[in-house]
């Protein structure tokens, strides 16, 4: 996996770097500099030749220093840089003003102002190197017209100029991935958007990627996206991540990529049971489905599927006698027994079952939360992982929306509730809407979890798990994973029981490894398939793609 840093966590890689003697400051600033500027040129070969013209935006802190160096690299190739600094000089940091100081050598800055950005001829680079990864206020209203992509059209034909970011585009803040905004820096009344957008083409970080870059607008602003190295050391670390639960302490992206490396087989391996052992079908785990009455099965059917595909050794789908002979018309590898109203579900799910998904198309209903409530009651011995692992998705959580509480006095360890966007905000009001403003979603769904008790897995395409201890996992669907067909009726009921299923096992790893590796399977599935997805086509493409990951 690899780390998310945030801005605090990517100072403390610097400082520490520094008291070791790695690196100085200068070092790290040139070395930041040069990345830049080599992803520059490999992104766009044609601008290898010199002759090219420039502009580089500094700002006040190590960014603007990291500005300085790329414009004296970029000159020495060649280039006409223009450079222009939103500071005054003096009151730069100590190793920005060093670099200031060389740039100055040769050249001369000019101030940070619409008047003379625009007033030059049209460039063919703009880097954007104004505020780096600590901010999270709104940018000052001069900046933001300058940094404006709409501001672009004063010179003819604007969509030909590349826009590099240093860290991010100013103005995201890069532990969120929300551009702060208010009324003075020109927020738009009644819009989450402000007056101003500034957007890159490509950002180059360094060391680590920032959370901000995977969560909510940061993929949108981001453009392509860089990692360059700068000699900090980290591998190790995230070397120790492979199948086990994240450190309370850090953000992981769930992605196949240990140390720079790709190990897809090897993450699969460490999380699903049946690529591991021999055996017969109940050493793969036991799933209960449960669905709802007549014509509302459909849902249950597809998280049904999931785990099965997924490699559970049996799934049964458990429904009201009524939906009986609708559902046996339309199942066959996967098993079916009738649950009446007052029957105890012993009798149709016994101690063997290892694995329970409750809520697609179960209905909002008292029953339904009865039903959930006997299940999580079901607690096998002294050891959580000896209880059956349960996951709440969809009508499970929406039928404890008025009194969620009740529901997180039953949940524990081997419980992930799997909510969209509106049933979290139904169980968590005030970490969502207006709140969420102030919160990361890494930090809400933290809080959720903490307060729920156990996992909690927040969908979108900046998917978030979290647990009670603080540990946290962002699964993205950018940066050339998008999959806009995935947002399809039934799909989240596909998340569903495919969690079930990767966590049924007795090999299987944590509860936690397997919500990171069902939502990657989740995308991956959709990417695989390709548009004109419906749900359906999910579980019925993890076969092939099992095969392609090296299974």
């Amino acid at each position: 996996m690899t780390e998310l840093l945030t801005a605090d966590q990517m100072r403390g890689f610097e400082k520490a770097a520094i008291a070791r003697g790695d690196a100085s400051g200068l070092d790290l600033m040139e070395r930041a500099g040069q990345g830049v500027v080599e992803a520059i040129l490999a992104q766009w070969p044609e601008l290898t030749k010199g002759g090219h013209r420039a502009l580089v935006f500094c700002g006040p802190g190590n960014n603007g220093g990291d500005g300085f160096v790329i414009a004296r690299l970029l000159r020495d190739v060649g280039w006409t840089v223009q450079v222009h600094l939103h500071s005054d000089p003096a009151a730069l940091p100590a190793d920005a003003k060093e670099n200031y100081d060389r740039w100055m050598q040769a050249g001369e800055v000019l101030p940070l102002v619409a008047e003379t950005v625009f007033a030059g001829a049209r460039p063919d680079l703009i880097v954007d190197a104004v505020f780096g990864i600590g901010l999270s206020r709104p940018v000052p209203v001069e900046i933001a017209q300058v940094l404006d992509v709409a501001g672009m059209k004063q010179w003819k034909s604007p969509y030909k100029i590349k826009r590099v970011a240093v860290d991010c585009p100013s103005g995201l803040d890069l532990d969120t991935g929300i551009i702060p905004t208010d009324r003075a820096a020109g927020r738009k009344a009644g819009s989450a958007w402000p007056a101003t957008l500034n957007t890159a083409n490509l950002t180059v970080t360094f060391h680590a990627p920032k959370p901000g870059h995977y969560l909510a607008l940061g993929p949108t602003l981001c453009g392509s996206l860089k990692v360059v190295d700068i000699g900090l050391g980290g591998a190790a670390r995230e070397s120790q991540m492979i199948g086990q639960s994240p450190d309370p302490q850090r953000i992981r992206l769930a992605e196949p990529f240990f140390a720079g490396r790709n190990v897809t087989g090897s993450w699969l391996r460490s999380v699903m049971g049946k690529p591991n052992l021999p055996g017969h079908k109940f050493n793969f785990g036991h799933v209960a489905v449960f669905a709802g009455g007549v014509g509302r099965g459909g849902a249950a059917r597809l998280a049904a599927r999931a785990a099965l595909r997924s490699g559970a050794g049996l799934v049964t789908v458990i429904c009201p006698p009524s939906a009986l002979i609708e559902n046996a018309c339309q199942l066959n590898a996967i098993m079916l027994r009738a649950l009446k109203k007052d029957q105890p579900l012993a009798e149709v799910a016994d101690h063997r079952v290892t694995s329970f998904c409750l809520g697609p198309g179960m209905g909002v209903s008292q029953r339904t939360r009865d039903l959930v409530q006997e299940v999580l009651a079901r607690r096998a011995g002294e050891y959580d992982l000896e209880d059956p692992v349960v996951v709440l998705d969809a009508d499970a959580l929406s039928s404890f929306a008025q009194d969620p509480q009740s529901l997180f006095a039953q949940t524990h360890a081997r419980t992930i509730l799997t909510p969209h966007e509106g049933e979290f905000e139904r169980l968590f009001p005030d970490l969502s809407g207006p709140a969420r403003s102030r919160l990361s979603k890494v930090d809400a769904v933290r809080q959720a979890a903490k307060r729920a008790g156990c996992l909690v897995l927040l969908k979108g395409a900046d998917t978030v798990i979290a647990d009670p201890q603080g540990g946290a996992t962002v699964h993205a669907a950018s940066y050339g994973r998008e999959v806009p067909w995935l947002a399809t009726a039934g799909a989240g009921d596909v998340l569903a029981g495919l969690i079930a299923g990767l966590a049924a096992s007795f090999g299987s790893g944590t509860l936690f490894c397997a919500a990171e590796l069902a939502a990657y399977l989740h995308v991956e599935a959709a990417r695989s398939f390709g548009p004109g997805l419906i749900a359906e086509d999910l579980p019925e493409e993890l076969p092939k793609l099992f095969r392609e990951l090296g299974l």
